[in-house]
């Protein structure tokens, strides 16, 4: 097996706040980044994929066909949005890093079969870099 690792970046801002909390409670829990102005960030985002060499391609991802998926179900909505309020699934979820992380998977799940239809390649993991010091990792 053969794991690719595909680097793409886009630039969002967020504001981690939640109705559930007070006002100094969310201060506290979030620091500056309850800024109520909302602050952004320049994301790093690596899928991991999976998969055996296609003998007939000598491939075990079609980039090109990966970059598409990543472009129309994450890239076209995530870059330079108010996540908060531009992006469905923070409509109630706060906008961490790991539910990003989590709303990314969802969202190239749904269309994954679509795209790489069969066993191979398979989505492996994710890893959502905020800041230098913050990296987010999922395994799927």
């Amino acid at each position: 097996m053969i794991r690719v690792t595909r680097r793409f970046r886009f630039s969002a801002s967020h504001r981690l706040h939640s109705n559930r909390f007070t006002d100094a409670e969310n201060s506290e829990l979030y620091g500056k980044c309850n800024n109520p102005f909302g602050h952004g960030h320049d994301y790093v985002l690596d899928i991991g994929v999976l998969g055996p060499v296609e003998p007939a391609t000598g491939l075990a991802v079609n980039l090109q066909a990966l970059d598409r998926l990543v472009q129309e179900c994450v890239l076209n909505d995530f870059e330079h949005r108010y996540l908060n309020e531009e992006i469905e699934e923070f409509a109630e979820a706060i906008p961490t890093s790991e539910n990003i992380v989590l709303a990314i998977e969802e969202r190239l799940r749904r269309r994954w079969h679509s795209i790489f239809p069969g066993d191979w390649p398979r989505l492996e993991n994710m890893r959502l870099q905020e800041t230098k010091r913050n990296r987010f990792e999922l395994t799927t």
